[in-house]
Formats: C-alpha cells, sequence, structure tokens
C-alpha cells in the first residue's frame, strides 16, 4: 500500500468544528485527489498548519533584529521589511488542534494536528457529493473552508486538484529549476530566499504553460520549507507558472543543522515522488530539475524503478557540466540517453514536448 493509501479519514457529516482560539490560524496547501479503481470515488490529500503568529512578539522581533544585523541589513531598508516577513513564520508557535472541513455540503474531520502545528488526512468522496470546481486540463479544482465555531466569522479556505487517472505530469524542482536561488553558494542562496524578491528562471514559465496546454498536471517538489510556501506559491502565481500541488519539506530551526540546510534534498525528495508515481499508476511524468544538487541522481533513480512511468527527465544545468562528464555518465548509467536532457535555456526542450504525447 503506497503512502497516499494510507488509512482513510471517513467522517462525513460530522459534528466536529475546528477549536482554533481568535489568534490561530490555519494554513492549508494545494494537495491533490486520485480517482479509487470503482471509477466513482475520489481520494483527497488534505495538508495544511495550525499556529499562533505571534507577530506583536517582543522576544521575535528581537530575534530578527539580531538577524537583520548579523546579515548587515539597514533596519528601515526595503531588505529588512522582506527579511521580516520571510522570517516571521519560522518564529509562530505550532498549535495542537482539531481540524474540520466544509467541501460542498459534507463536513469533514481532518483530526487533530501535531506538535508542529501539522494536520493532515486523506478523505474519501464519491462524485456525486463534490462540487463542480474549476476546470483545468490537469484536472479540476475544489476548494473547502475550515469549519469554526458560530460566533467565528474567519475564513481559512483551501483546494485539491482532482487529477484523472492517465495524462501526463510533470514533477518540478523550484530552486535553481524555476526560481533563482544559487544553492551552490551559500551566501547567494540565503540573500535570494530571504533579503530579495524572488526571480523567474527566464523562459521556464512560458515552457511549463506549453505543456499545461497539452493536458499535463503539475507537482512543485522541493526541498524548500514549508515556512516558505506563501512566497513560493505567490512567486509561482505571479510568474505565470501553472497552479500545482506543492510538497516542500518540513523543517524547524531548532534543528541542528540550521539555515545551511534550507533546500536540502535528498532524503525528503525521493520518497514524495514515489508517492505521486504509486497514486497514479496509468500517469506519465517527466521529471525536471537543475544541476546544481542531487536531482539528476533522484531522478535517475526513481527511472530505474520506475520505467514505465518516467517519460523524461530534463536537467538545467547550472554547474557547468557535460552530458559525457563523470558525475552525469555515473547518474544516468543504464538509462536510454534519449530518456534525459541537460539543458541551459529552456527554448532547448520545446521541440521535444510534442513527442512526450506519444511515449
Amino acid at each position: 500500500m503506497s503512502a497516499f493509501a494510507a488509512p482513510l479519514l471517513v467522517l462525513l457529516l460530522a459534528a466536529d468544528v475546528s477549536d482554533l482560539k481568535r489568534d490561530e490560524v490555519v494554513l492549508f496547501y494545494p494537495g491533490f485527489g486520485r480517482l479509487e479503481a470503482d471509477g466513482k470515488t475520489w481520494s483527497l490529500r488534505v495538508q495544511g498548519s495550525v499556529f499562533q503568529p505571534e507577530a506583536e512578539s517582543i522576544k521575535r522581533s528581537l530575534l530578527i533584529a539580531g538577524v537583520r544585523k548579523t546579515l548587515g541589513v539597514e533596519s528601515k531598508s526595503a531588505q529588512a521589511q522582506l527579511l521580516d516577513v520571510r522570517l516571521r513564520p519560522f518564529l509562530v508557535d505550532h498549535k495542537k488542534r482539531q481540524v474540520a472541513v466544509r467541501l460542498g455540503s459534507e463536513v469533514l474531520d481532518l483530526g487533530q494536528s501535531g506538535s508542529d502545528g501539522q494536520v493532515a488526512a486523506t478523505l474519501s468522496l464519491p462524485e456525486s457529493r463534490l462540487p463542480k470546481g474549476a476546470g483545468s486540463v490537469g484536472g479540476r479544482w475544489v476548494s473547502f473552508e475550515t469549519v469554526l465555531p458560530e460566533k467565528d466569522r474567519r475564513r481559512f479556505f483551501g483546494r485539491v486538484q482532482l487529477i484523472p487517472p492517465t495524462g501526463l505530469s510533470v514533477i518540478s524542482d523550484i530552486d535553481d529549476t524555476i526560481k533563482i536561488t544559487e544553492v551552490r553558494d551559500r551566501k547567494a542562496m540565503l540573500s535570494n530566499t530571504f533579503l530579495r524578491e524572488f526571480l523567474p528562471v527566464p523562459g521556464m514559465a512560458d515552457l511549463y504553460r506549453q505543456m499545461a496546454r497539452q493536458g499535463a498536471a503539475f507537482h512543485y517538489v522541493s526541498g524548500s520549507p514549508w515556512q516558505l510556501y506563501e512566497p513560493l506559491s505567490q512567486f509561482v502565481q505571479a510568474a505565470s507558472y501553472p497552479a500545482g500541488t506543492f510538497h516542500l519539506k518540513p523543517f524547524r530551526l531548532s534543528d541542528p543543522s540550521g539555515l545551511s540546510k534550507l533546500s536540502s534534498q535528498e532524503e525528503y525528495k525521493p520518497p514524495i515522488i514515489e508517492s505521486l508515481l504509486a497514486a497514479f499508476p496509468g500517469r506519465r511524468f517527466v521529471l525536471i530539475g537543475d544541476s546544481g544538487e542531487k536531482d539528476p541522481e533522484i531522478y535517475a533513480a526513481i527511472a530505474r524503478e520506475h520505467p514505465k512511468q518516467v517519460a523524461a527527465i530534463y536537467i538545467r544545468n547550472v554547474s557547468d557540466e557535460a552530458v559525457n562528464d563523470p558525475r552525469m555518465l555515473k547518474a544516468f548509467e543504464g538509462l536510454p540517453r534519449d530518456l534525459w536532457r541537460l539543458f541551459r535555456e529552456p527554448d532547448e526542450l520545446k521541440p521535444l514536448l510534442p513527442g512526450l504525447d506519444a511515449k
């Protein structure tokens, strides 16, 4: 049984409501739904985080001021304001709370969030009980919202994409694949993450939109932490990348590895990608990443395990390597040469896209 097919939480028409306090919020991440074998029931993966923002905390403000001083940022500069916004999600108080949501006419209990604030559940609903949702070539989106006590007028929304069992899916890295991060340079990485507006890799959004027009669904799988979800989501939308599900890394500042491991991929990405392939055994996948870290090795290993599902691997060359360099030859050893492509400019890949439908 795959990780996606964990024990289903099916509490229809539950009487429970979310027990959030007035100074606590829940943030949902875009998830996906898959059609069960009966062709009539959808399994929906819902995930979010419950936390107290602590926006007025003096202790947290002093901590941010200390980071600002360490980085040499002027206190009243635009960089200081951006740093404050980017750091705040790392400094919230996570809460254990019961969370219930309303999807269409159904009320569903997600259970209680953990000590890290994370709440996740797989919900099962027949097609007849799902709202129509917004159409999309990669699968329609349906929205839900938190059920709160009657006197609490706040509204927290989330959504899931209902992805058909067959078709084309894109699993995309974020840092240095669609967004300029410069992960290989630690100082530049921290500046691009906390002190600068996110910048898209030129041409990648146009490439992704072309794939979306071919019917592709998108999954953004990154070593970036969940605390950066909101600015990353805003970046994806502002840069006109196709909407997709997000799969980021659990991270805490108390982790001994610290900020230097913000985008570490080796332990996190493979099981997430494996779970996506297991959830959609009838779909074909294009894996897109970059050569800055371990995408070539991770994607090649996935392709060896799932040769019938991986249609192509595209690696953006940010390390000035060649296809016949020892690293690339070792990473892709035993795989067909036409399965993978090392590229510098996204336009190099456009002639290859029509052929994906035929694979």
